[in-house]
């Protein structure tokens, strides 16, 4: 499968020594083949705001199989992550907003062992979908 730096067509180099982890990090998901792409690769670009197009399907995919996919933090750090995008992100990709919506919609509330942040955070976007 192709990867990030091949759709965009930028190579961004070799991050500089002095790189923060993140940098070296985002940078070599860049060259990832985006089928092996974890809900880990895919909360820290999206949080980065990198290549949005481009994985935001994925990360949906994974969100309807697994609302609560996690990453290395806790359950549902991929969905706060997606949730937390600006609205704007969503008027070009009205199929994978009702998609997340259908997604969120199934997450159980009572059952679910999570963070506060992340249940209050699923609570609101069952009442006011992204």
């Amino acid at each position: 499968m192709t990867t990030i730096q091949q759709i965009d067509g930028v190579d961004w180099g070799d991050p500089p020594l002095d790189s923060s982890t993140l940098v070296r990090r985002c940078t070599a998901l860049r060259r990832k083949s985006l089928d092996r792409f974890t809900a880990e690769d895919l909360r820290i670009m999206l949080g980065q705001r990198e290549a949005v197009a481009v994985l935001l399907p994925l990360a949906i995919d994974m969100l309807v199989d697994n609302p609560l996919a996690e990453g290395d933090f806790y359950p549902g750090d991929l969905l706060m992550t997606v949730l937390r995008l600006p609205s704007s992100t969503w008027i070009r990709l009205q199929e994978e907003r009702k998609r997340l919506t259908a997604a969120v919609a199934t997450v159980d509330l009572d059952r679910a062992d999570l963070p506060p942040e992340v249940l209050d955070t699923v609570a609101v976007a069952k009442q006011n979908p992204v």
